[in-house]
C-alpha cells in the first residue's frame, strides 16, 4: 500500500519523541541544540504542527540521523554508491559512503614512496581506522614507524602525530574509516 505524503508527516512526530526520549534529551536541551523553541518542538512531537525543511535539518542533525531515517521516506533512486574520487595532497579518495555524518568510508590510493607531497604526521580529534587492500604502507603513529602489507589493519587514536604513505615503489590502496573530524581533515 502506498504511503501519502500526510501519512509520512503524520509519523513525523511520534519517532521525533522516540529519539529524544532514547537519547535521554529534554525539549530545553533539544532547544539549545537546534534553536527551535520548546512550544514548536512540542507541537512538532505531539503532531499539531506539519514540519518544514528549516525545522527537520537542524532536528536531523541534533539526533544523528538522515532526513530520510526522520521521516522514514520511502526508498528512492539507486542505492549504488556512485565513486567520484577526491584528490587532495598526492591522495585519490574515493567515497564509499554517502551518508552525511557518522563514519565514513574511503578508498584511499597512496602514491608511490617519495611522491607524496608531504611526510609531516598530522593530528586531529577522533579516531581512525584503515586496512591494507594492496601494497605495502608506512604508518608513522607518534614515534613509531610500522610497515603493513595487504590484510593488515590499524586502528587509533588521531590525537597522536600520524602519517601514511606507500612504504615502496608501488601505490598503496588502503580502505579507511573515519568520523567527521577525521573527514575534514583528510578530505
Amino acid at each position: 500500500m502506498e504511503r501519502t505524503d500526510e501519512d509520512v508527516l503524520a509519523g513525523v512526530g511520534p519517532r521525533l519523541r522516540a529519539l529524544r526520549r532514547a537519547r535521554g534529551t529534554t525539549l530545553a536541551a533539544l532547544t539549545t541544540e537546534t534553536g527551535l523553541t520548546s512550544s514548536t518542538l512540542s507541537r512538532l512531537e505531539n503532531g499539531k504542527l506539519r514540519p518544514t525543511l528549516e525545522q527537520l535539518l537542524p532536528l536531523a542533525r541534533a539526533h544523528g540521523v538522515t532526513l530520510d531515517d526522520l521521516v522514514q521516506a520511502p526508498p528512492t533512486g539507486d542505492p549504488r554508491v556512485h565513486l567520484r574520487p577526491v584528490r587532495r595532497s598526492g591522495l585519490v579518495m574515493l567515497p564509499l559512503t554517502r551518508r552525511p555524518g557518522g563514519i565514513q568510508a574511503y578508498k584511499v590510493i597512496h602514491p608511490p614512496a617519495g611522491r607524496a607531497p608531504t611526510t609531516t604526521p598530522q593530528t586531529h580529534e577522533g579516531y581512525e581506522w584503515f586496512y591494507v587492500l594492496s601494497g605495502r604502507v608506512l604508518f608513522v603513529l607518534g614515534e613509531r614507524e610500522l610497515r603493513l602489507g595487504p590484510g593488515e589493519a590499524a586502528e587509533f587514536d588521531t590525537r597522536v602525530p600520524h602519517w601514511i604513505g606507500s612504504a615502496d615503489s608501488e601505490p598503496a590502496e588502503v580502505l579507511t574509516l573515519f568520523g567527521a573530524q577525521g573527514e575534514r581533515a583528510h578530505v
